[in-house]
């Protein structure tokens, strides 16, 4: 298996798995943050009181609810070391199975599903990638595909 940044197109063969090495445990701040830089007025993410009052029931037991696209860039970052040779082309079928609050920890899965050549950009491929994003519970929180452009051993972007 190739180190961190090794990886061509060559290398991602349909089959080849790849675990995070690491989890990201997300805080209250975080989700505060990043839903407020992205002018998400969804209330759920940063309003402590509304949720206690809206949502005081399970799951969500009146926690603020992790913004749904910050899960989704992390378990991304979580598994780049497969596509850090690459950009992204696109994000398909993304599903969340279950909601993700403060003190969670995000780990994170992937799986080569498709390898092509690329029709447009000869030395480069394009490949597809299934990514699971699991809670500390091991419960599936996130799986979406990613379709990404990565160059062939020996080529760059001209």
């Amino acid at each position: 298996m190739n180190t961190a940044n090794e990886y061509y197109f060559e290398d991602l063969v349909p089959g080849l798995r790849f675990r995070s090495f690491y989890g990201r445990t997300l805080t209250d701040v975080d989700n505060i943050w990043f839903s407020l830089l992205t002018n998400n007025t969804n209330p759920i993410h940063f309003d402590k009181i509304y949720v206690e009052k809206n949502y005081p029931g399970e799951p969500f037991k009146g926690r603020l609810v992790i913004n749904g696209v910050l899960t989704l860039a992390i378990a991304i970052g979580l598994t780049t070391t497969l596509t850090s040779r690459g950009f992204m082309l696109g994000i398909e079928n993304v599903k969340f199975h279950k909601p993700v609050f403060a003190g969670d920890t995000i780990y994170a899965e992937a799986e080569v599903i498709e390898a092509r050549e690329s029709r447009s950009r000869p030395g480069f491929g394009v490949v597809k990638i299934r990514t699971r994003a699991y809670n500390q519970n091991n419960e599936l929180v996130l799986e979406f595909d990613r379709v990404v452009m990565v160059p062939k051993k020996g080529f760059s972007w001209r």
